[in-house]
């Protein structure tokens, strides 16, 4: 038996009971498979919910939640007005609740499953759980059964017993966990997603589900959001709307900018950027009664200096186009290239997020103005094979077939020679599981590179693997084309 309502219960079943044994007590038993993963989508579902108290949570699985609630219960009227709301707003949704409040997260959940509606003051955990069956120490069978072998019913009792006599017939790991729940120690919650730095947030005493109240209200948590890193010098880089639905349903729409940002304008035309490029649009419901706005990531700033230079504006309208796109179409869809410290030439570039402006280096100079092009236009991602029909010694073929098509060499240059990183040639050659095409790069461990130019006016860019008077037959690969 995985899980028993409350009638189940008052017949006498409990969870872990053989299905077998349950069904020989009572007839008729309703029964429905368990779907654990299910299960786990919708405790992760209300731990999002319950956000609107505190963004300290925690799972407690495969049932339970942990709020940390220091420094926040008086928002919502004290402890027992924020149990109270807490406990009714997720039965109004539809499910049991037990809650309690408690010092220690062990103290809480026992007090919760046991003895619902405590709220126990500072220190008095030891108190408030002692009366508890030891069943809420929630450990192994065996354990239980040594505490029942030896007359032991309640943490009370276990708990006058000698610290070192439990640690020697029990283990440390319980010990630790009885002074857990007692108030002694603690462990430290683990929060489900990374505190925000900084945050704005907005209750309605009645729903909105207008598009222009929703604009309104994100336009005053970006204004209040921009006063607050305004006055501590800060610039948000990443943005986050939560939009929390009175049906306990939650949305998240999260932004990205390349440079610090705390332009309420800005911010707001980011996100509704993002609200327009969602596939499915948001849908308020019933409406919302919680919209907050997180600043996830704030960095320092440096003062705005005023300049007239046209450039260094044209540089900012490009950065705030950047931001944009990446919101429409994800950051991981606009794209800029920077350069890496390597001669290898498919290598020579990489791609990044375009909002990614911690590179401030410039691409080396390769020639000078009166130079002709010494790289292609477009480089081939991978570099092809190519058939070479006729081949000079020393030089490019005279005649090749590329993707099927001949073509007839009448002009070339070159060669020049780009050697493979010797590290890469040593990993490369000790490694029997390196990939086919790495291998196959590597073999020669050098190129020469060849600039040619066909009889029809086409100008390509090829490269023999290895050394001419090392192989017997050279492999000709097609690297880039030029205009």
């Amino acid at each position: 038996m995985h899980a028993l309502d409350a009638r189940a219960q008052a017949l006498g079943l409990y969870k872990g009971q053989p299905l077998a044994n349950a069904r020989a007590m009572v007839q008729p038993l309703a029964i429905l498979p368990s779907d654990e993963k299910a299960d786990a989508l919708l405790l992760d579902a209300i731990a999002d919910w319950c956000d609107r108290f505190t963004p300290f949570a925690g799972l407690d699985a495969p049932d339970g939640l942990l709020l940390d609630i220091t420094g926040v219960a008086h928002l919502f009227g004290g402890e027992a007005a924020m149990l109270t709301q807490v406990t009714q707003k997720i039965a109004a949704q539809g499910f049991v609740v037990r809650g309690a409040i408690a010092g220690t997260s062990l103290a809480a959940r026992a007090l919760a499953r046991h003895a619902s509606k405590s709220i126990v003051p500072a220190g008095g955990e030891a108190a408030a759980v002692a009366p508890l069956p030891i069943t809420a120490l929630d450990c192994d069978d065996k354990t239980l059964r040594a505490l029942r072998h030896a007359g032991l019913k309640t943490i009370g009792q276990v708990a006058q017993r000698l610290s070192s006599e439990l640690s020697e017939r029990l283990g440390k790991a319980f010990t630790t966990r009885l002074r857990i729940m007692q108030g002694a120690e603690e462990t430290p919650l683990t929060p489900r997603r990374a505190l925000p730095d900084l945050m704005a947030e907005q209750n309605f005493a009645e729903p909105v589900i207008t598009e222009n109240a929703i604009a309104a209200s994100l336009l005053s948590l970006a204004q209040t959001l921009s006063e607050i890193l305004e006055r501590q010098g800060r610039g948000a880089r990443v943005l986050e709307a939560v939009f929390f639905r009175a049906d306990g349903q939650v949305t998240r729409i999260m932004v990205r900018t390349g440079e610090a940002l705390r332009d309420p304008a800005v911010m707001l035309r980011l996100l509704r950027q993002k609200l327009d490029a969602l596939a499915d649009p948001l849908d308020p419901g019933f409406g919302f009664d919680l919209i907050r706005l997180e600043a996830v990531m704030a960095e320092e700033t440096l003062p705005i200096t005023v300049s007239f230079d046209s450039g260094e504006n044209a540089a900012r309208q490009v950065g705030f186009l950047i931001d944009r796109l990446s919101a429409r179409f994800g950051d991981a869809r606009v794209q800029r290239f920077v350069p890496q410290d390597t001669h290898i030439p498919e290598a020579a570039s990489v791609a990044i997020p375009a909002q990614d402006r911690d590179f401030d280096g410039s691409w080396p100079v390769k020639r000078r103005n009166d130079d002709p092009p010494r790289r292609p236009l477009r480089l081939l991602e991978k570099p092809e094979e190519i058939s070479a029909i006729a081949s000079v010694p020393d030089g490019p073929p005279r005649q090749f077939r590329w993707r099927r098509v001949p073509f007839e060499v009448v002009r070339a240059e070159g060669p020049e020679r780009i050697a493979m990183e010797w590290w890469r040639n040593i990993r490369e050659a000790g490694s029997d599981s390196a990939p086919a095409s790495s291998q196959q790069k590597s073999d020669g461990l050098t190129r020469d590179y060849f600039r040619v130019e066909t009889r029809e006016g086409q100008r390509f860019w090829l490269y023999r693997d290895g050394l001419y008077h090392q192989i017997g037959a050279p492999r000709w690969y097609m690297q880039g084309v030029f205009a």
